[in-house]
């Protein structure tokens, strides 16, 4: 995806959260999210927004999340909409080859256009799920039109960037194997695990995970289960399972 477009997806995305929080309560569990409510689920991406856009400018001390307690949904909706249109401003200001600082060291600011569109994303399918009570992978049609290949972008970010972060940062092992993806309607592939600082190339791939990309993300981001998401494993499953309880997003 280019910039440009990564910029108009993230606006779509925002102005379906902002959209979905007004008519949402904000007492609702959100499920999969410990015992967050959709106003802690609010808060929270409005305060990540915040904190992306200082990080774009070099400024990582932007940290804090609005104070929401008490909101009803219609405020809680102003005050995320209040945040992303914040984030959309800075970002369309810095263009995407500006200085950032990014989740793995100086980079372009192209890098928060990408991260915010997918951090938004699952967010978005977090605030879906809590208001039909359930995280399944079609929780999101009819709320916004979404393509594979956006999917698959997600499934890429996990791959060559989470996942190996969180190695790097020592909050995992190293997969003890690599688990290759595949979602053959989209043409697209991946090795989970390669992409480790170290890893040799020699290394071969014990399992084969198969789905379309947004069963794959989902699962990669934990929010459906593999069996909920009509994935099919061949080969070692015990070392699917451990890849996918490892901790590879944060």
């Amino acid at each position: 995806m280019t910039p440009a477009a990564y910029l108009a997806q993230l606006a779509r995305l925002q102005s379906a959260f902002a959209a979905m929080a007004a008519g949402t309560d904000p007492g609702a569990v959100v499920p999969g999210l410990g015992d967050w409510q959709v106003r802690e689920l609010v808060a929270h991406l409005a305060g990540v927004h915040r904190w992306a856009g200082g990080m774009a400018e070099g400024d990582p001390a932007r940290d804090d999340e609005p104070d929401v307690a008490g909101l009803d949904a219609a405020a809680l909706s102003a005050v995320y909409a209040e945040h992303a249109a914040g984030l959309l401003a800075v970002l369309e200001r810095l263009g995407p080859d500006a200085a950032a600082i990014t989740l793995t060291g100086p980079g372009p600011a192209s890098f928060w256009f990408r991260r915010q569109v997918h951090e938004t994303l699952v967010h978005l399918g977090d605030l879906a799920a809590a208001r039909t009570g359930a995280w399944t992978p079609d929780v999101l049609d009819g709320v916004v039109a979404l393509d594979d290949g956006l999917w698959a972008d997600g499934v890429d970010e996990i791959v060559t960037m989470f996942e190996p972060r969180q190695v790097r940062l020592q909050r995992i092992a190293p997969l003890e194997h690599l688990v290759a993806l595949q979602d053959p309607a989209g043409g697209a592939s991946w090795v989970l695990g390669a992409h480790e600082d170290g890893r040799s190339p020699a290394d071969s791939p014990v399992a084969t995970v198969t789905g379309d990309a947004r069963s794959l993300d989902l699962v990669l981001w934990g929010r459906v289960a593999p069996d909920a998401a009509g994935i099919v494993i061949d080969g070692d499953a015990a070392a699917v399972e451990a890849a996918l309880g490892a901790g590879i997003t944060p």
